[in-house]
Order: C-alpha cells, then structure tokens, then sequence
C-alpha cells in the first residue's frame, strides 16, 4: 500500500531502464518524507514530532525512511535547509527586482520581514533550528543562505556613494548588517505581536538607510563619515 502510494509520483515512461525508475521512485519517496516532515514539523515542533507520524503521513516503512536519513534529526536538517534556501531564494528575488540601491533595500527588508513572521520558518528556522542543530551549525546555513543577500544590498547602498570601499571593507559592513539583521529577525519571529515588531525593524533599518543616502547625497567622503573630520570648506 505504502510503495503503491509512492509511485503514483513516478511516471512509467516505457524504454526507460529499471535502475532510472528505481532512482525515480527512490527521489519521489525522499521528497515525499521531507514534504510531510516539513509540515509536522511546523506544526508541532521537534520535540512534537514523531518518525511513526511522519512515515505514516508519507505512507512509507520506516525502512524507506532509514533509507534516506539516519534518524529524525537528520531529516530535520533536510527539511530546514530546503526551507531556509527556498526563502533566501524569494528574498534575493526581490532583490533583483529592483535597480535603485535604496528601494532595493527596502525591498529586501520587507521581504526578510515576511519570511521571519511565517509559521513554517518561525518554528523550524527560529524556534527549532538553533537547538535542533547546534548554534554552530545554525548559523553556518544561516550565512550560506542569507549571508549573500546581504551583501547584495550593503554593495548596492555603499557603492552609490563617490566612496571607495576595498572589498575587505564592504564585507565588514555587510557582517555588521548581518548580525543586525539575524537578532532583528529572531526578535520579530519571537514577538507577541510580530506585525508590530515588524514594523518596528523596518522604521529603524529606515532610519539608518535614510542617514547612510543623506550622507551619498552630500557628497560626503568616507573618511570624514569614519574619524568625524570636517569636510573641506566646514572649517570655521
């Protein structure tokens, strides 16, 4: 029943060798485990979830599933790599559908705000993620994930100013952003009221863009914005 349930998402394409079919079956099953896992998972938390439950919801053997992964933890991290890529995906799509550095900051924090505050990716990424699979670990998907998304946007706002930045020093900004951004993620996703919190983050970030277009607008070179020095012709 369980195998007869699976393979109706296999195609049979006539001609094709057994070992193809096999693979294909042995895919379907794979994704059908991570599929239901996903949602017990964000429904229930970890801790709430059992394999029994997962295998039954995925009609397969626990065999199918030892199969595919070592034990339920394992499949956690499946489950919460495909959520967190497949959100740095729709982050960085917004991202690039938009030219001008400043709404394109916009853009991406307003979409990072909505990924933080969905139930699937507050309990799996947020709640789960760090216990689950180390704070170590954690935060090592989290950079290759997100980390890129982020230096996007701090490349895109920096390099509009007559500025210029080595490499070294754009990836010490984007660090700095990162972590701001990690703690104002994990804030909003842990709120009582998310919306609020939300709202709050991106009044702030806001705040900050504003001050760093103000400064492109004035012309204002970086090393007067580092040391406070005043720029030519302010002396008194």
């Amino acid at each position: 029943m369980a195998k007869a349930s699976v393979s109706k998402l296999v195609p049979k394409v006539p001609g094709v060798p057994g070992a193809t079919r096999r693979a294909s079956y042995s895919a379907s099953t794979k994704r059908a485990l991570i599929d239901v896992a996903e949602g017990l998972f964000a429904d229930h938390g970890y801790a709430g979830t059992s394999l029994d439950a997962i295998v039954s919801g995925a009609r397969v053997t626990k065999g199918a599933l030892y199969h595919h992964f070592s034990g339920k933890q394992a499949l956690f991290e499946a489950v919460f790599e495909r959520v967190e890529i497949e959100s740095a995906k729709r982050i960085q799509k917004a991202l690039r559908s938009e030219k001008d550095p400043w709404r394109k900051a916009s853009l991406g924090l307003r979409s990072f705000l909505a990924v933080v505050r969905e139930g699937t990716y507050r309990r799996i990424v947020i709640q789960d993620g760090p216990a689950v699979r180390g704070y170590e670990r954690y935060r090592e998907q989290e950079e290759r994930s997100t980390f890129a998304n982020v230096v996007e946007i701090v490349r895109a706002t920096l390099e509009a100013g007559a500025w210029d930045l080595d490499e070294d020093m754009l990836q010490t900004f984007a660090r700095i952003f990162f972590g701001a951004m990690s703690a104002a993620g994990e804030s909003v996703a842990t709120a009582v009221d998310p919306e609020a919190a939300a709202q709050r983050v991106e009044s702030a970030v806001g705040f900050l863009l504003a001050g760093i277009q103000a400064l492109v607008d004035q012309g204002t070179d970086l090393e007067t914005v580092i040391t406070g020095a005043a720029a030519p012709g302010d002396e008194a």
